[in-house]
């Protein structure tokens, strides 16, 4: 029987560096031999390669890592009980795992962040020792640039050193063959070659975050656990020259997965900063199928600079694979803004109106007259049709009060292109910000979240954020499932998409239906070729219980059946509005046009996206980087688990095939072992 592992994996384990035993050859170059070297580079780890010792395979990564700028160690090791001969080892990055706790008055600061960068090694024929697990990923800063000391580094230098003749030192070159087995002939690593911190550039400014006794260990031990318990969990620590943790950023699997659905319009949620709470979080929020905020990812800001903003957002941007979405919303955030630019220089950035429209009371409360400002504000900002219609009303408002030398409203006005609607009508927001006075938003941490909650009391309070937020969802998938929805009124708009949309879309596409019995007199006044403008009048309610009559412009194509309205609430809301619809229902049109209907909030959207993806790049698929493989069977076992959950039946055919499965894949990785 063979023992495993004499230090198993403990959380905080202090691990010992491999000891070198005599003369041994790990190579010093020359200046020539170093230039040619790193012109070359050593070739990466790679499931398959194979040496004809242990102190070989340790070289080699060892070689590896100076290059990459981050030393090693031998964190496992098993060996056979009777002989005691070692047959398997794990070589990890120098920043594995974590120390213990010291009892020293003045203990170091921390330096290990639980990297889980590492190579598995094992005995195969009792012959050469094959590579047969690997992970490239760091969740820290790793560079050739960075000059640091580690202990395995300097151990290649003294060996180096005792193989030099007195008389004449010369480096002795240490060739390592590597034996190519049909692992690796068959591709790349049985892991990721994504490196993570690749392009995140380590930030020169010495604030760091504010931690409390307690809280670095209460974050550290729960991204250990979740890199245990979910291996497509990402997270990256920046850290100063002495230890001390400037910033975070993390992000779980089903928050990785859920931006490959919903990647068009992302939010970056700063109101802890803002408001000076003493977790200083930022959010990265998007919107799901049935309009709710999904999370994306998170991150702790230990300045709010433009450095530490780009670092987080590169960190970010790495961990959904490079792929940028194509509108952030921020807050009125100068940093943010430079560093979004930076980042993001073909995303279309813009500020969130509702924030802004917050803060008026502050800003402007001591005023006078100072309900009417805002009420003249507020119809400048949610009334104006037309740009031209807003440049008027703001000039009234700042003259007839005598605003000219307000600061504030001065930015707002410079800005104004970012954050007010009539400016922004282009853009498709998904719902994402609030374009009438009634409407509100929450953040996405709302009541888990206060001033003076702590690191700690945080990480306690996610999984349960995250966990409701989750059964949210699973709740308004159930409430979709049914083939269509009740109707309020006759038109065939409706029928046609209560068969479509998940159901909250449903019922506020549903409100626009019922609000073209509130439109009348609608009529041509123009015709230029194919294309038709139309004016629909509408009644729509003002201050108090009083209504008044607006204009609506409507430009409709009839080759195409291309129709858009001046309201531009298709861009907004993803959804046609009243003044569209009842332009189709003059011309005959029954049906909402197919480029009208967004996939994105269709009830069996994840299904469908997961077969058109299919169609389209399932050849292309990296079998062994994990995250593509990850989100690739995530896509594709929703459908199983949507049939399970249709009835007792169906579940019990699903569990079964599934429990079947997992035993295949233990049987499998017994065999390996």
């Amino acid at each position: 029987m063979e023992e495993v592992c004499l230090n198993s994996e403990p959380v905080f384990d202090e691990g010992d560096e491999y000891d070198v035993d005599g003369d041994c050859t790990v190579v010093e170059h020359d200046d020539e031999t170093e230039e040619m070297q790193s012109k070359r580079g050593s070739p990466p780890p790679t499931v398959g390669l194979e040496f004809d010792s242990f102190d070989e395979a340790y070289d080699f990564y060892n070689m590896y890592a100076k290059e990459q700028g981050f030393g090693i160690r031998v964190s496992n090791s098993w060996f056979r009980s009777k002989k005691k001969e070692r047959y398997r080892a794990k070589l990890s990055c120098s920043s594995a795992g974590f120390k213990k706790k010291s009892e020293a008055n003045n203990p170091r600061p921390e330096t290990r962040t639980g990297c889980p960068a590492m190579v598995v090694i094992r005995l195969v024929d009792s012959k050469r020792w094959r590579i047969v697990e690997v992970e490239l990923e760091h969740n820290h800063q790793v560079s050739p640039q960075i000059k640091r000391f580690y202990k395995s580094h300097k151990k290649m230098i003294i060996a180096a050193k005792k193989a030099q003749p007195p008389p004449e030192p010369v480096a002795e070159i240490h060739t390592i063959k590597l034996y190519q087995t049909s692992v690796a002939k068959a591709g790349r690593n049985g892991y990721s070659n994504f490196n993570e911190t690749e392009g995140i550039n380590p930030v020169d400014n010495s604030k760091h975050l504010e931690l409390k006794e307690g809280d670095a260990h209460a974050v550290y031990n729960y991204f250990c656990r979740m890199k245990l318990t979910n291996p497509n969990f990402f997270y990256l620590f920046d850290l100063d020259d002495d230890g001390r943790l400037r910033n975070v950023f993390w992000a779980d699997a089903r928050s990785r997965a859920a931006y490959g659905y919903f990647c068009d319009t992302v939010a970056i949620d700063t109101t802890c900063l803002a408001n000076k709470y003493e977790i200083p979080l930022i959010s990265f929020v998007g919107v799901n199928h049935h309009g709710q905020s999904v999370l994306l990812g998170c991150g702790f800001l230990g300045h709010e600079s433009v450095e530490y903003f780009v670092w987080i957002l590169r960190a970010w941007l790495k961990c959904m694979l490079g792929r940028p979405p194509l509108v952030i919303v921020t807050d009125q955030c100068k940093p943010l803004q430079s560093a979004v630019l930076e980042v993001f220089p073909n995303a279309r950035h813009c500020y969130c109106m509702w924030y802004i429209m917050q803060r008026v009371p502050e800003k402007l409360g001591g005023l006078k007259g100072y309900e009417t400002i805002k009420r003249q504000l507020n119809k400048a900002v949610y009334d104006s049709l037309k740009i031209a219609e807003f440049e008027t009303a703001w000039a009234d408002m700042i003259k007839w009060h005598r605003l000219g030398d307000n600061k504030w409203l001065q930015t707002l006005y410079e800005d104004r292109q970012l954050w007010v609607p009539v400016y922004l009508k282009d853009i498709f927001f998904a719902g994402m910000i609030p374009i009438r006075e009634n409407e509100g938003l929450t953040a996405f941490f709302d009541g888990y979240v206060h001033k003076h909650t702590s690191f700690k009391e945080f990480v306690d309070k996610y999984d349960l954020a995250l966990h409701r937020k989750h059964l949210k969802e699973a709740m308004a998938d159930l409430e979709s499932r049914k083939p269509s929805f009740e109707s309020k009124t006759r038109s065939n708009f409706e029928v046609q998409l209560s068969k479509i949309y998940t159901k909250e879309i449903f019922k506020r596409f549903q409100s626009e239906v019922e609000g073209m019995y509130s439109c009348f007199n609608t009529r041509q006044v123009s015709v230029n070729g194919p294309i038709m403008t139309y004016i629909v009048k509408e009644r729509v309610e003002v201050e108090g219980n009083e209504k008044e009559v607006r204009n609506y412009e409507v430009l409709y194509e009839t080759t195409q059946v291309d129709i858009r309205c001046i309201c531009s609430l298709f861009n907004y809301k993803g959804y046609l509005c009243r003044h569209a619809l009842n332009v189709l229902n003059y011309n005959g049109v029954e049906e909402v046009p197919p480029r009208y209907i967004l996939p994105r909030w269709s009830k069996d959207f994840k299904c469908r996206y997961v077969l058109d993806n299919n169609n389209n790049n399932s050849s292309n698929i990296d079998a062994y980087n994990p995250l593509y493989c990850y989100n690739y069977l995530h896509k594709h076992a929703l459908p199983i688990v949507e049939e399970g959950a249709q009835s007792q039946v169906h579940y019990k055919i699903a569990l079964q095939e599934l429990e079947e499965l997992l035993n295949k894949f233990n049987v499998v990785e017994n065999d390996f072992v």
